[in-house]
């Protein structure tokens, strides 16, 4: 165990940290979720092409490439409570700058305003993901992860609906038969008043984190604290965070798996609209209703009935099944919708978009499982291991950008979805092998 925490003061300390992590997870799924809707609004206001529009990835999700190490260190000089009110105001200054990105319709101050996001969101996760594994019996992280998950991607089903209430309506009338009708400066002026619409909710958004951003400074969250001693000689005394291998393996295993789910979750949008999908602003929360569903099954059984390392596995198959689905069923059918969810009310989708929301359930249990594996017996390291961990994320921002780059190229987005199958692919191999792995060179 890491913590330095007695039996007595356990109980009585998570369950705060818990609340405040929790309200914090569900924040980070409502900003980074928006970018699935984000896309095909953007897509048609600042008339992108599909490599242009995927680039909302890309500098979202870079950000955490690029901050990650950086801000492990302001959590060393900051500690980690400080560290969460400085990173939800940085994404408050992000979310001011879709200001005047909307006054200007200038796609380059949209993409600032989406890294300066990312930026508040990497040291976010870098010291929220160590508060949910070190506060409670590290058998169970993956419980507790899953529980912020449920948060997290609850955010995902509401930030769509919301953003299409309130941005999306009306949507019919931006065309691009109609659009191109038009005369220029006609054209012009409908695409301003479109974009404009953004002001209002980004405006909200930046209150709420401020808000969250003074409650968290008053609250009463502890520091986690590391008994580095005990794990240090239990380990030989490893310097350098590059000594543990389950870690670096661990951060290729997230920069796949954050590709697949960012991928299952802000492509969806654009692919449902060429599939001729009307509620296409809608689609990133069915991605995300199959994830909570997951999670929440995740919760029941691990470690029950399933240890974290056989949930790994059965993520991992799902991914390649669900994979090859998309790109070998029906782009017109909904014929497993109806007879398979008729009963949700929801509005049917054809085959082959269905099981890129379906992927949101192989993907779910992919994160929970991962982190503890990754972060096992750190100690002193722990803060730079969930640095380089959060780095991983950075395959939300190549991902999505390959895809778009294939299905712009080849004209047929619905083949471009095999890039997939290598990330489960790795996935499957840490969960079978890699997390076992404790030394570089074998030693018998």
């Amino acid at each position: 165990m890491d913590v330095c925490a007695t039996a007595s003061e356990k109980p009585r300390s998570s369950m705060v940290p818990m609340l405040i992590i929790g309200g914090l997870f569900f924040m980070f799924g409502f900003v980074t979720w928006l970018n699935g809707s984000l896309i095909p609004f953007l897509q048609i206001a600042c008339e992108l092409n599909h490599i242009e529009a995927y680039f909302v990835t890309l500098v979202f999700y870079i950000a955490y490439t690029v901050t990650a190490l950086p801000m492990a260190a302001v959590l060393k000089r900051t500690g980690y409570k400080n560290g969460l009110v400085i990173g939800l105001f940085v994404m408050a200054i992000g979310a001011l700058i879709f200001i005047p990105a909307a006054q200007t319709k200038m796609y380059s101050i949209f993409l600032t305003a989406l890294f300066i996001l990312g930026t508040g969101l990497t040291i976010l996760q870098t010291a929220s993901n160590p508060y949910i594994v070190l506060i409670g019996p590290r058998e169970t992280a993956a419980v507790r992860i899953s529980m912020m998950g449920i948060l997290n991607k609850s955010a995902g089903i509401i930030a769509p609906i919301v953003f299409t209430a309130y941005v999306l309506t009306d949507m019919s009338q931006f065309n691009e038969v109609r659009l191109a009708s038009l005369d220029t400066a006609q054209r012009l002026l409908e695409l301003q008043e479109l974009s404009e619409r953004l002001i209002t909710p980004y405006i909200i958004m930046a209150v709420m984190l401020v808000v969250l951003a003074l409650a968290i400074k008053v609250s009463p969250l502890p520091e986690p604290t590391f008994d580095d001693e005990a794990v240090d000689n239990a380990h030989g005394n490893k310097k350098s965070i590059l000594q543990f291998p389950q870690l670096i393996l661990g951060v290729i295993t997230l920069f796949f798996y954050v590709g697949a789910e960012v991928v299952a979750g802000d492509t969806i949008g654009l692919y449902g609209k060429q599939m001729g999908v009307e509620n296409f602003g809608e689609l990133t929360a069915y991605t995300m209703a199959f994830m909570v569903s997951a999670y929440i099954i995740g919760m029941i059984a691990i470690p029950r009935w399933i240890s974290q390392e056989k949930a790994l596995v059965t993520s991992a198959l799902l991914g390649l099944l669900f994979s090859l689905l998309i790109t070998t069923t029906s782009t017109s059918s909904t014929g497993i919708w109806d007879s398979m969810f008729f009963w949700t009310g929801v509005n049917a989708i054809p085959n082959t978009v269905l099981f890129v929301a379906l992927l949101g359930f192989a993907n779910a249990l992919v994160w929970p499982a991962v982190w503890p594996m990754a972060l096992k017996d750190l100690g002193k390291h722990t803060a730079s291991g969930s640095a380089l961990l959060i780095m991983g994320i950075s395959g939300g921002a190549i991902f999505p950008l390959l895809y778009g780059a294939l299905a712009e190229s080849t004209n047929n987005a619905q083949a471009s979805y095999w890039i997939m199958l290598p990330c489960y692919g790795f996935i499957l191999f840490y969960a079978i092998k890699g997390h076992k792995i404790k030394q570089w060179s074998a030693k018998k």
